[in-house]
C-alpha cells in the first residue's frame, strides 16, 4: 500500500503532527507499505533535504518570499501554485492520503485537488477544532468560520474519515463549526518509538551541553514557547515556590515562535526566580532524550493541547507528568497514576506542583514506574500503528468496493 500525507512543512520544529507523520511512516515500513509526504516546503529548505521520508516539496522557491512569510502573517497560509496541479497529476499513484491539520493551504489545496479523484483521503485534525480558540481569540475564530464555509469544512465533509488523537479531542471538536458534516468519527492516538541507544549516554550529552545543570534537580517544559502553552503558569507557580525548595529549578526548551520569551524572562525576574529557570532553546536526538531522563518531572500546563506528543516521550523515559486537564491524554495519565493532574488555572497548577515536591523520593519512584507502564499500554508506536493500520485497511476495502461519494 502506498500512503501520501499532506502537511504544511517538514521543519522538525513544526512540533507533533510532523513527529506523528515520520513515526507513522516508520511503522508503515514494517509492513511493506510505502510512506510519503506532499509538503508546503521549498524544495530546496535544509529540512526537506535531510527528512527521512520522501518528500515532494511544492512551495515557492522565492527568497523574497521566504523573507516576507515571516513578517507578513497572512503569507504563513502557505499558498503555492504548484500543489493542485501535483496533487492531480500523481494523487492516483496512491491507495490512500492523509490530511495532516487545518487552517493552512494543505486543506484549501487538498480540497481542489482531490475532490474529483477516486484515491480516497482522510484529515487528520490535529487539535486545531478546539473550542480554546474559539475562546481566546474571538475574531479568528469568525474568520475561521468564514474558512471552515470555503473550504476546510467541505473538506471534512468529503474525507473517508475524520481522525482524532483521542476521545477528548473528537467529543470537543464536534459542532465547533457549522455545518458539522463528517461520514466517519475515528479515533487514532499519537505513538512514538520507544527511547534508542544508551540512556546514561543521552544524560552524560544533556550534562555535557549544559554544565550549568549538571548538579542541580529541576523540572523540565519541553514544547514550542506559545501563549496556549501556559509557560507564564508555570513560572509563577515556581516564583511562589522557589523558596521553599531552594534545589530545584526549571528548564525550558523548545523554541520561541512568536518571541514570546522575553515577556517571559521579565516575569521570571518579577517572580524572583530569573536565575532559577534556564532557558535552553530548541533540543534534538541524544540531548533532548538526556534532558528527559535527567529530570526530575516533566511539566505541561497547557491551555489547549489535542495530545501532547511531548508527554508521551517523558512516559517513555519514566518521568512523571504534570499537566491540565486541558492536555486531552488527561484521564490516561490519571488512571494509570502517571503523574498529577490539575485545573486549568494558576492556584490548581501550584497546588500539584507542591505536591509533587513535597513526595517522598520512593512515591517519586513509583509514580516513574507507572509512567513508563502507561507508555507501554497507550503510546508506544508499535500498539498505536495497530489501530491505523486497521484504519486504513478498513476504508481502502471500503472504497474499492462502493467507490468514494
Amino acid at each position: 500500500m502506498k500512503i501520501l500525507h499532506i502537511i504544511r512543512n517538514v521543519n522538525p520544529e513544526a512540533g507533533g503532527a510532523l513527529e506523528n507523520v515520520l513515526q507513522q511512516s516508520k511503522a508503515f515500513e514494517v509492513l511493506g507499505w510505502q510512506g510519503e509526504i506532499l509538503s508546503l516546503d521549498s524544495p530546496d529548505e535544509p529540512w526537506v533535504i535531510a527528512n527521512p521520508v520522501k518528500t515532494h516539496a511544492v512551495g515557492i522557491r522565492s527568497p523574497l518570499y521566504k523573507r516576507l512569510i515571516n513578517v507578513v502573517p497572512w503569507l504563513r497560509y502557505g499558498y503555492t501554485p504548484h500543489l493542485v496541479p501535483w496533487l492531480r497529476a500523481h494523487v492516483c499513484e496512491y491507495d490512500l492520503v492523509i490530511v495532516n491539520g487545518l487552517w493552512n493551504y494543505c486543506a484549501f489545496g487538498a480540497l481542489r485537488g482531490l475532490r474529483k479523484e477516486t484515491t480516497p483521503y482522510v484529515v487528520y485534525t490535529h487539535g486545531m477544532l478546539d473550542p480554546w480558540f474559539r475562546k481566546t481569540y474571538p475574531v479568528k475564530y469568525f474568520i475561521k468560520q468564514i474558512f471552515w464555509w470555503l473550504s476546510e469544512g467541505r473538506l471534512m465533509s468529503g474525507a473517508s474519515a475524520a481522525i482524532f488523537t483521542t476521545e477528548e479531542e473528537r467529543l470537543l471538536a464536534r459542532n465547533e463549526f457549522w455545518p458539522w458534516r463528517v461520514r466517519d468519527e475515528r479515533v487514532v492516538p499519537y505513538g512514538i518509538a520507544d527511547v534508542g541507544g544508551d540512556r546514561q549516554a543521552h544524560v552524560a550529552a544533556f550534562r555535557t551541553a549544559f554544565p550549568d545543570l549538571e548538579k542541580r534537580r529541576f523540572l523540565l517544559f519541553l514544547s514550542r514557547i506559545h501563549p496556549k502553552k501556559g509557560v507564564d503558569i508555570l513560572i509563577q507557580a515556581f516564583g511562589s515556590l522557589a523558596r521553599a525548595y531552594p534545589d530545584v529549578d526549571i528548564v525550558i526548551g523548545g523554541p520561541d515562535e512568536i518571541g514570546l520569551r522575553k515577556n517571559l524572562e521579565e516575569l521570571a525576574e518579577s517572580q524572583g526566580v530569573a536565575r532559577r529557570v534556564h532557558w535552553l532553546g530548541m533540543l534534538r536526538g541524544g540531548v533532548k532524550w538526556g534532558a528527559y531522563l535527567a529530570a526530575d518531572a516533566f511539566v505541561l500546563p497547557s491551555h489547549s493541547e489535542n495530545y501532547g506528543i511531548v508527554v508521551a516521550e517523558a512516559l517513555a523515559c519514566g518521568m512523571p507528568v504534570l499537566i491540565t486537564d486541558k492536555v486531552n491524554i488527561w484521564r490516561e495519565i490519571e488512571a494509570s497514576g502517571a503523574g498529577l493532574v490539575s485545573l486549568d488555572e494558576l492556584a490548581e497548577f501550584t497546588r500539584i506542583l507542591r505536591k509533587f515536591l513535597e513526595m517522598s523520593d520512593r512515591e517519586r519512584e513509583q509514580m516513574g514506574l507507572h509512567a513508563r507502564a502507561a507508555f507501554l499500554r497507550y503510546f508506544d508506536i508499535k500498539v498505536v500503528s495497530e489501530k491505523l493500520v486497521e484504519l486504513l485497511r478498513e476504508l481502502t476495502i471500503r472504497n474499492s468496493q462502493f467507490g468514494t461519494t
